[in-house]
């Protein structure tokens, strides 16, 4: 089995557990359906939003919609495709009304998310908005540190392992649709990506 197919096999795994053990069923009663992730299993880069919006709800993706064409050519710019990276999102459930998710709902993720890092072990993480960047950074305002690779150290949920990676955040494509300033800030930050990848030992 290649790494990919057994990364993959992870992965399947883990969507398994999350609608076995009914995380957030409150969630997943007025969503249609889980998005648990999509892309290369065995990508340096993983992509982390905050959760799925309308969209993303109906097609099982995560990013179909506007934010998620920015994305792509944002991803195009730094010579990159969808099929090179992994996206998924915090919480893997439509809230309705596309409302932010709350704490709790991030809460019942985490682990789940963390697990998704362990099976793909990225070089990489980079995170859209600042509920993604919170579950990692909770003490720091997007605003400052965008754009700021850091190195940070977690600890295993299945093993006694710690997984060090870097995490760069990043607004979300989303605030760019609505902001033509940001959208700027978000091209300069992308384009930094591979810089980051390359001193990245």
């Amino acid at each position: 089995m290649s790494d990919a197919a057994a990364i993959q096999k992870a992965l399947d795994e883990i969507k398994e557990t999350i609608l076995k053990n009914k995380v957030t069923p409150e969630l997943a009663a007025t969503a249609t359906q889980l998005v648990f992730g999509d892309g290369n299993p065995a990508a340096k880069i993983v992509f982390i939003g905050e959760a799925p919006g309308k969209n993303e709800d109906l097609q099982g993706k995560p990013f179909v919609g506007a934010a998620g064409k920015f994305l792509n050519e944002m991803l195009k710019g730094i010579g990159l495709e969808r099929k090179d990276v992994y996206i998924t999102n915090i919480v893997k459930y439509r809230p309705p009304n596309n409302r932010d998710p709350l704490p709790e709902e991030k809460k019942a993720f985490l682990p789940y998310l963390q697990a998704q890092l362990e099976a793909i072990q990225p070089k990489l993480v980079i995170t859209l908005g600042r509920h993604s960047m919170n579950c990692f950074l909770p003490d720091l305002q997007i605003s400052k540190i965008h754009g700021e690779a850091k190195r940070i150290r977690i600890s295993m949920k299945e093993s006694d392992d710690v997984l060090t990676i870097v995490i760069l955040p990043l607004f979300h494509p989303a605030a760019a649709l609505y902001n033509g300033g940001m959208r700027q800030t978000l091209i300069d930050d992308f384009a930094a990506i591979p810089d980051i990848l390359r001193q990245i030992k």
